[in-house]
């Protein structure tokens, strides 16, 4: 009744910002990411205890976050369990914390309770307590398929390119803030989905991305998937900032950072950037550049840089 998953999050190069369904979490459009090693999150789940007990990095969780877990849990068993989650890097600062967090526990509340592994099932699971978590059950490029069920069955990530299908692509995480963001993801899109005159526009143009991303990364050509990343990134936050009030994740460091990086290129270092819903960039580049981009990226003055490889699929390990 005991099990333990390790996750990688991920980073989106396509977007998922918006839902069409909060209480399945359902999104607007599909959205295509890539998965990061060696960030990563462990979850320990053990059932058949007397209450609930959930502990994230060392600290019990509450409210919001304690009620998400919960809510979770209980689509796979309706009694308390203890779930213990530690990360390697910092939660909700940008760098997709919850995708990591979510699909490390569906995968071991799954395994704990004794269901085989099954990729579709967890990534349905994972879904329903943080939607990016379902692109974290495989590694490699996935996608998110919005579907059109309205109970969501068809809502789910499938894995499009293996972990070692580019071994020479590289991101870095430029960490300009470590501050966990004032406007948690789920309250800014719900800001954007309502009151952003940009929104039906973005959702149109994210969707029309996806086959252009993937046709990219199949053929390894790092321009294309830059130039994709980085008008993608840009469309998203420009529908945050033209919502009511107006939501800024960017910081100034961000934005020196973002400028930096048509320099490099036109020295001919490639380099482009893409930026969830928080101030810390990632950077892609490839094996080559690694070394030069990241010492740029120290220059700008990121506090550090996490240099990331595409991750593999969720594991687990029974106890």
């Amino acid at each position: 009744m005991k099990a333990t998953a390790t996750a990688h999050p991920n980073i989106a190069l396509v977007k998922y910002w918006g839902k069409r369904d909060e209480a399945l979490i359902l999104p607007h459009q599909s959205s295509l990411s890539v998965t990061l090693a060696p960030l990563s999150v462990t979850t320990t789940v053990e059932w058949g205890i007397g209450r609930d007990e959930v502990s994230i990095n060392g600290e019990p969780a509450r409210g919001s976050e304690l009620d998400r877990v919960v809510a979770m849990l209980r689509l796979v068993r309706s009694q308390p369990a203890r779930v213990v989650s530690h990360g390697n890097f910092p939660k909700a600062a940008g760098l997709a914390s919850s995708a990591a967090g979510f699909a490390a526990l569906a995968v071991a509340a799954r395994a704990a309770a004794g269901l085989p592994r099954d990729v579709r099932a967890e990534s349905t699971l994972a879904r329903q307590g943080s939607g990016s978590a379902c692109r974290s059950i495989q590694g490699g490029v996935c996608i998110w398929h919005r579907g059109t069920a309205t109970d969501g069955v068809d809502s789910y990530a499938t894995q499009e390119l293996k972990a070692d299908h580019w071994p020479e692509l590289r991101l870095l995480v430029a960490m300009v803030s470590r501050e966990e963001k004032e406007v948690k993801s789920r309250d800014g899109m719900r800001s954007a989905v309502e009151t952003s005159p940009y929104y039906e526009a973005w959702t149109r143009d994210a969707e029309e991305e996806v086959p252009r991303a993937l046709a990219a990364l199949y053929a390894k050509d790092l321009k294309a998937i830059g130039e994709i990343a980085e008008k993608n990134a840009w469309r998203m936050h420009a529908t945050s900032l033209a919502a009511d009030p107006p939501l800024c994740y960017l910081k100034p460091q961000t934005l020196e950072v973002i400028a930096a990086l048509q320099g490099l290129r036109r020295d001919g270092v490639p380099a482009y950037f893409t930026l969830d819903a928080g101030p810390n960039p990632v950077v892609l580049t490839d094996a080559k550049h690694e070394a030069a981009v990241e010492a740029a990226l120290v220059k700008l003055g990121a506090s550090s840089v996490v240099r990331c490889v595409p991750g593999g699929d969720a594991t687990v390990t029974f106890e």
